[in-house]
Formats: C-alpha cells, sequence, structure tokens
C-alpha cells in the first residue's frame, strides 16, 4: 500500500468500506483536504493517525514529497467526502506516484457524481462529468451550448447559491434531477424538467447540490418525433401503443406520456 487512494462517505458515515478502514489503519500518514473533517471521521472509527493537510493551495509543493514518502511508507490520501482527484486534488500526487514507479491503489466507494446518476432516472450510458460549470464567458456559453446539442447525460456540480442561474441557462424542457444533501438527513431528489426545478427551488436551496440533465433538447422537436416514429415501427411489429410507447421512450431518454400522447394523436 504505498499510495492509498481511499474515498470517504459523501454525508452518511456508515458508507465506508471495512477495507478502507484497514488501509487507514495501516497508513504511516494521511494527506487530506481538511485535517478537522478527516479527523471527524478517524475519530469516529477510533483511529489515531498523522494527518497531513493536502489541498489545492499546497498540492504542487507536497505531491513530490508524498511522493517520496511512498517510495518507503504507506501513504493514503483522502478527501473531505468522496473519491479524491474527482473535482478534488490528488492529480499531482498520482501522477508523481507512477513517474516514481510507486504503486498506486485506489479504492472503490462512495462518489456523489454516480450515486446522483443512478438517483435520477435518466439514461446512465453515455455520461458525461463537468465537475463546477464556469461561471460566465465563452467557457460556460460553449458548456451550456454542448449540453443542448449532444444527446449524453451530463452531470455537474454547483453551489446552492448558482442553481436558479444555471438552471435559467438551461433549456427549460430539458429533463433534470437535482440532487441535494445526498445520503444525508434532508436528502432530496427532485425529478422533472428544468423549468420545473427552477419553479421548485425558487425560494433558494440549501445543502450540497449534484446536477443530472439529459442533453441534446436543442433539436427536442425533432427528437421527439424520432423517437414517435420508432414507436409506430414497434407498432407495427405487433407491440401495443403503450409498450411501443415506453420501449422507444425509455431508449430515447425521453417522456412515455409525450411520447404516447403524440402516438395516440398520430
Amino acid at each position: 500500500m504505498p499510495l492509498a487512494v481511499i474515498p470517504t462517505p459523501i454525508g452518511n458515515l456508515e458508507d465506508i468500506t471495512l477495507r478502507a478502514l484497514r488501509y487507514l489503519r495501516e497508513a504511516d500518514i494521511v494527506a487530506c483536504e481538511d485535517t478537522r473533517r478527516t479527523g471527524r471521521l478517524l475519530a469516529h472509527y477510533e483511529i489515531r493517525k498523522d494527518l497531513i493537510p493536502y489541498h489545492e493551495h499546497n498540492e504542487d509543493r507536497l505531491a513530490e514529497e508524498l511522493a517520496e514518502r511512498a517510495e518507503t511508507g504507506r501513504v493514503a490520501l483522502v478527501s473531505d467526502a468522496g473519491m479524491p482527484l474527482v473535482s478534488d486534488p490528488g492529480y499531482r500526487l498520482v501522477v508523481a506516484c507512477i513517474e516514481r514507479g510507486v504503486d498506486v491503489e485506489v479504492l472503490p466507494g462512495p462518489s456523489a457524481p454516480v450515486t446522483a446518476l443512478v438517483a435520477s432516472g435518466l439514461p446512465a450510458e453515455a455520461v458525461v462529468f463537468l465537475g463546477f460549470p464556469p461561471r460566465k464567458g465563452k467557457e460556460r456559453t460553449e458548456l451550456l451550448a454542448r449540453i443542448a446539442g449532444e444527446p449524453s447525460t451530463f452531470v455537474l456540480f454547483e453551489s446552492p447559491h448558482r442553481l436558479a442561474k444555471t438552471l435559467g441557462d438551461l433549456t427549460s424542457g430539458a429533463p433534470v434531477a437535482v440532487c441535494r444533501e445526498l445520503t444525508k438527513l434532508h436528502e432530496e431528489v427532485f425529478r422533472g424538467t428544468v423549468a420545473e426545478a427552477g419553479e421548485h427551488f425558487s425560494e433558494g436551496v440549501k445543502g450540497e447540490v449534484v446536477l443530472v440533465v439529459r442533453g441534446g433538447t436543442a433539436t427536442e422537436e425533432s427528437s421527439l418525433e424520432e423517437t414517435v416514429e420508432q414507436a409506430r415501427k414497434y407498432v407495427a411489429e405487433g407491440e401495443s401503443p403503450s409498450r411501443a410507447a415506453a420501449r422507444a421512450a425509455r431508449e430515447s431518454g425521453r417522456k412515455k406520456g409525450e411520447v404516447y400522447d403524440r402516438l395516440a394523436g398520430s
């Protein structure tokens, strides 16, 4: 275990594996974003370790030092919550270890983007994780255009005070899930259209937020007609209109109701 990359709970302290706890106990040092937060986690499981702050402000300086220590000792890397490196520090340390020939072992475990994706009810075949979207400028404009035009499922982090703006910038009819405070006491998963989500959270939102958005809605009407046409083919093959609409909707990521209504009216 020269370098062990260990995911930690995203909210509920019970969401940690036995293997992760064993590796934390066996580590010589634990590199973490916030020693207080990691300290509370370790104290909960009665683990005492030397904690080294490792975050975005010092990882350039500490990556080589920690990689060197991993050559002769056991270093554990954790972030405040979830999988390190995923919108969190750790990339430079992993690269430094690889360049030195140090083994890097990644443990599976909690991940907010994956949890939100599964909870969203949106297609999970083609998925794009975007982290936090740019706040303004050309990069933001290009990102929003990509979401509107690409038929993938997009997963984004967003801060509570910027949620309304991001929802306002997305295509209003796009299917979305707003996942708030995942695994915590006040967990909420709102599923609907972007416009419905904007109305639901019009008075503000508290806690950590993950957005899951169905992309490709810039050509929504033509996409709907293509889905309905596929449903017609299933009907021609002998399926009932209801089953044909449900099958075509599931394959395209659209709602069964809109497909069935268009199919029944044609």
